[in-house]
């Protein structure tokens, strides 16, 4: 099988599941992970045959695509801040929205020696890309999950980006007490309601993990209640703390930050103009 025979055999199997354009945005990525060529590379060479091994990793891709696995799961990558992360079905797939999160986060700090932590960190994205823009800060990351923290800790191996990663539960207060003091706390929790789960893709359903999506109906804002009352506890005097949110909450997070005492709160849009960030400092 050639690059070209692959490619139209890969998008005969991708476009009755994804459409025209997504199965072309995927076979794009596929053949290049697989070849090792950009697209135009691939167009020039599209008569090479591809080897018995990279025929073999063809056919395990194909098989996880027509599965509706997520694509960077199944070729174990994606990219952040401009960085390759090792991705699994134990952290969730990174967003050009919590890049948003991580770009107004560093526009608004200088790179001197602040103490950061990154509540739930899972793949390490908005930790390791914080710790690569901000050099001189001391980077903290903390999640729940050890598998995710493996992810995490090889992400910041492949990545040489030295940062501190701790198991911890941040709704446990007794956890929480042996973190040091901190001048900027940012994270991207769980934020979907369980009763959005019908309505969402069963690529993310599926597979990304329900911990780092889901919470409960009645209690839709606890993380960032537990992250409100970190920051109280924790955060210097001029210290801020940043979050994504979702875009139907902004206001009842806005309202668990005003009651847990922050005086100053801002909410920030995404690049689809919706609500997707915040900052708020006392």
């Amino acid at each position: 099988m050639d690059i070209q025979q692959a490619q139209r055999e890969l998008l005969a199997r991708l476009i009755p599941i994804y459409g025209e354009r997504e199965a072309a945005q995927i076979g794009d990525l596929v053949m290049e992970n697989i070849t090792g060529k950009r697209k135009i590379d691939r167009l020039l060479n599209k008569d090479v045959m591809l080897s018995p091994f990279q025929t073999d990793i063809f056919h395990q891709y194909i098989f996880g695509l027509s599965k509706n696995q997520p694509v960077q799961y199944v070729l174990r990558e994606s990219w952040f801040c401009g960085m390759k992360f090792y991705v699994d079905q134990h952290v969730l797939i990174p967003r050009p929205e919590t890049e948003e999160l991580v770009e107004w986060v560093t526009s608004e700090s200088t790179d001197t020696p602040l103490s950061i932590l990154d509540v739930g960190t899972g793949s390490g994205c908005i930790a390791i890309s914080l710790k690569k823009k901000l050099p001189a800060a001391t980077v903290h990351a903390c999640d729940i999950s050890p598998d995710a923290l493996t992810v995490a800790r090889r992400n910041a191996a492949d990545l040489e980006a030295d940062v501190d990663f701790q198991l911890m539960d941040i709704l446990d207060s007794r956890q929480r007490e042996y973190l040091p003091t901190l001048d900027l706390i940012v994270s991207n929790p769980p934020y979907i309601p369980l009763r959005d789960k019908s309505s969402m893709s069963p690529h993310v359903v599926e597979y990304e993990p329900h911990i780092a999506l889901f919470v409960k109906d009645e209690d839709p804002v606890v993380f960032y209640q537990a992250i409100a009352q970190l920051g109280r506890e924790r955060l210097s005097p001029t210290g801020a703390l940043y979050a994504e949110i979702h875009e139907d909450l902004a206001g009842q997070v806005v309202a668990a930050f005003k009651k847990a005492g922050y005086q100053n709160i801002v909410v920030k849009q995404d690049m689809q103009g919706k609500d997707r960030m915040i900052k708020a400092t006392m």
